[in-house]
Parts: structure tokens; C-alpha cells; sequence
């Protein structure tokens, strides 16, 4: 048992470094193709700060326990980092350095203001009390106090964090500070200076990339067959939105298995019976794993959960003509060139899950003006952001002849080191 959970820790700590590899390799292509120098992929290839924290905090019990926490700040050239705090027992300091890469890749895909960063405590929040996770959240801004702020660094939710626990962040921050900060946090309850949309965002970003993906293979949404691999809260928004437009979600799945339908999967029913963390699938009998789900006849597939599903061994089998990528590196480097070379549309994670850090800059925006938009609005400036880095990903696909991953890392990559040659760094 203890020889198991090395091994599988060991494969954790291996698929980690992978994703770092990657997108180092991918970025420097992409500045090979643009012609920058290799000393400006030296300063883009790691982060210019990574913070590595310790949090004391007072347990139920009594007893103290002592919490790792790390943030990355990859470049701010551009203007200041932003990235998400996600509360996992596996994060690692390598996990969050590539992490903040992909926020700056995704920051120059959407044209915003902002670089990269990224944070995460190793913890497992699932077996922390309420007052456990509000001590280890205020714990966390005291110790990163000095280097972050809505000028410096801005963090958000991610994974296993919510609107509460960027609450109770604001506020020790706000204390610090001696004035009411809502701009140094996104993510927020609406009431606190939060925005509209901002929870759905990712899955909306990611339906719009769909529709757009459709029509450039000359088909509509309605009626489309799609698989969702992932029901947590990307993949259930996701599903539901697509449901709404007329497709049939033919499949989703969850950590204990899938659930297929060939005539389309009842959204709504399974949204109502899914619990905090997405499981669904432990209510039915007639369940097929996850490997199963990835190759089913679809005309769309859409992995929402974890990183490396679609590789070498099953890229050949996939039969979707369009894979969106909603989780983080979900496709590894030999499965993206398979599937280009069989002719799949692949849309990068880097744009299709980029609408969480477009409506995170709403939110900052309204946050810093004083004046709040309407849910329609959001939705509106998302869409055309959305749509217009699509486009111009596409477009450059097509006229470098690249694929669309290497498109948008091309496109990422551009304005962070054009603002680093005009600071002079390089």
C-alpha cells in the first residue's frame, strides 16, 4: 500500500515537470517562428518571482499545523500578474510556475492589462473545517501581503476555491491595508464587489469557442453530438449551456466513471442530483469509465477534468472532429500532433478556458471605476472578446500553418515580449 501511493505520488510529481517541459517547448517555438531572440525565451521560460510561504494555523483540535504555500509571478511587463489560488494536497512548486505561464500566455490571447500568476497551498481542503479553511486563507494574504495588491499582483479562485474564501482573503487584506480593497481580489460574492458571470465565465468562454469551432467545420451547435469529460464547475455549466443551445450531450463523466446516452443525456436531471464536487455518476448501474467516454462517435469532445487524457496511446482513436480543451493540459504534445496530422480541429486550453480571466478583469475593472455592469452586459464584451480571439488564432493557423495550440501561444506569447524589449530587459 505504501510502495502504491510512492509510485503514484512519483507519477504525480512526473506529470507536473511534463507540463512545465511542454510549455517551455511550446513557447519557445512560438518565439522561433516570431523571430525574437533566445534571450528573451530565457526570461519568458521561468517566473521572475516565485514565492514559497509557511502558514501556521490553530486546528479545531487545538494543535498547530503548519501549511505550505507557494505564488508565482511569472511577468509583469505588461501590467500586474493575475492568476488564481487553488487548495490541493498535490500542488507543487513546479505546478504553479506553469500554471503562471499559461496565465500569461492567456492575458496576451484576450489582450489584457495583465501577466501571468498563480498560487496554492498544499492542503486538503475536503477534511478542513470552515473555521480550519477561513484561518488558512487569511493566513495565506498576511504572508504574501508584501507582494501582492490590485496594482501588483491580483489573485482569483481556482481549484477548491470559491467566492467565500476570496471573501475572507479581501478582508484580511483590507484590514492590512485599513481601507476597503475589492480590487485586490477577483472572484468575489456579488455583494463584496463581485461580478456578474464571473462563476460561470470559463464554461461560457469555452461554449463560445464551440459555436465558433463548429461553424469554421461548417456545422451548427443544435443537434451536434458532444462528449464532456469533467462534471465539476466547468463541466456542469458547460453541459448545461450546451444543452440549452440545442446539442446533445451525449456523455459526461466524473472521478468514478461516465455516464452515454446516444440520444442525449437529461442535463438538468443530472445537475439537480450532482453533489459540491461533482459526482454524479455513483447513482447509476450502467456506467463506462472515462477511457471509454474519450472515444465515443461525437461530433465535439470536451475534456473538462484533468490534465494528460488524450496521449499518444488514445489520440489515434479519437473520433470527435473537434476537441476543445476546458481543463488545463488535458492533451499532451505527441496526442496534439497526431490529432493535427488526422486532421481534428483542436481549440487550446490557453483560449477555449481564457473567459475566467476576461470576466476577472471585468471585475477589476468595476472594482477600480466604482460602477457595476448588468449580467447582459458581461455577457456581451465577453463574446466579443471571445469571438475576436478565436478569429485572429484561427487566422494565424491557417496563415503560418500551425496548429491552433502553437497559433495561440504565438499570440500569447507576442505582447509580454514586446513589452519586455520596450522596457529593455531585453
Amino acid at each position: 500500500m505504501v510502495a502504491d501511493k510512492a509510485a503514484d505520488s512519483s507519477k504525480e510529481v512526473n506529470e507536473k515537470m511534463d507540463i512545465l517541459t511542454s510549455t517551455r517547448t511550446v513557447v519557445k517555438e512560438a518565439l522561433d517562428k516570431l523571430g525574437y531572440p533566445n534571450e528573451v525565451y530565457e526570461l519568458l521560460k521561468d517566473s521572475l518571482r516565485m514565492i514559497r510561504v509557511r502558514i501556521p494555523v490553530r486546528m479545531d483540535d487545538g494543535s498547530v499545523k503548519v501549511f505550505t504555500g507557494f505564488r508565482a509571478q511569472h511577468n509583469d511587463a505588461v501590467g500586474p500578474t493575475k492568476g488564481g489560488v487553488r487548495f490541493h494536497p498535490d500542488v507543487t512548486e513546479t505546478e504553479v510556475n506553469a500554471l503562471a505561464i499559461w496565465m500569461s500566455l492567456k492575458a496576451g490571447i484576450v489582450d489584457l492589462p495583465y501577466g501571468g500568476g498563480k498560487g496554492g497551498i498544499i492542503c486538503d481542503p475536503r477534511e478542513m473545517s470552515f473555521r480550519e479553511l477561513e484561518n488558512l486563507s487569511r493566513g495565506y494574504v498576511r504572508a504574501i501581503s508584501q507582494f501582492v495588491g490590485p496594482t501588483k499582483d491580483i489573485p482569483a479562485p481556482d481549484v477548491f476555491t470559491n467566492s467565500q474564501i476570496m471573501a475572507w482573503m479581501m478582508d484580511e487584506y483590507s484590514r492590512m491595508d485599513e481601507f476597503n480593497n475589492p480590487g485586490f481580489i477577483t472572484g468575489k460574492p456579488i455583494v463584496l464587489g463581485g461580478s456578474h458571470g464571473r462563476e460561470s465565465a470559463t464554461a461560457k468562454g469555452v461554449t463560445i469557442c464551440i459555436e465558433e469551432a463548429a461553424k469554421k467545420r461548417g456545422f451548427e451547435l443544435e443537434g451536434a453530438k458532444i462528449v464532456v469529460q469533467g462534471f465539476g464547475n466547468a463541466g456542469s455549466f458547460l453541459s448545461k449551456f450546451l444543452h440549452e443551445a440545442g446539442a446533445k450531450v451525449v456523455g459526461i463523466s466524473d472521478a468514478y466513471g461516465a455516464l452515454y446516452d446516444p440520444e442525449g443525456l437529461d442535463i438538468d436531471y443530472l445537475l439537480d442530483r450532482r453533489d459540491s464536487f461533482g459526482t454524479v455518476t455513483t447513482l447509476f448501474k450502467n456506467t463506462i469509465t472515462n477511457k471509454e467516454l474519450l472515444e465515443l462517435d461525437c461530433d465535439i469532445l470536451v475534456p473538462a477534468a484533468v490534465q494528460n487524457q488524450i496521449t499518444e496511446e488514445n489520440a489515434h482513436n479519437i473520433k470527435a472532429d473537434i476537441i476543445v480543451e476546458a481543463a488545463n493540459g488535458p492533451t499532451t504534445m505527441e496526442a496534439t500532433k497526431i490529432l493535427t496530422e488526422r486532421g481534428k480541429l483542436l481549440v487550446p486550453d490557453v483560449l477555449a478556458s481564457s473567459g475566467g480571466v476576461t470576466v476577472s478583469y471585468f471585475e477589476w475593472v468595476q472594482n477600480n471605476q466604482g460602477y457595476y455592469w448588468p449580467e447582459e452586459e458581461i455577457e456581451e464584451k465577453l463574446y466579443k472578446v471571445m469571438k475576436k480571439s478565436f478569429d485572429t488564432i484561427y487566422n494565424t493557423a491557417q496563415t503560418r500553418r500551425v496548429n491552433m495550440r502553437l497559433a495561440a501561444y504565438m499570440v500569447g506569447v507576442r505582447k509580454m515580449a514586446e513589452a519586455s524589449r520596450y522596457r529593455g530587459w531585453v
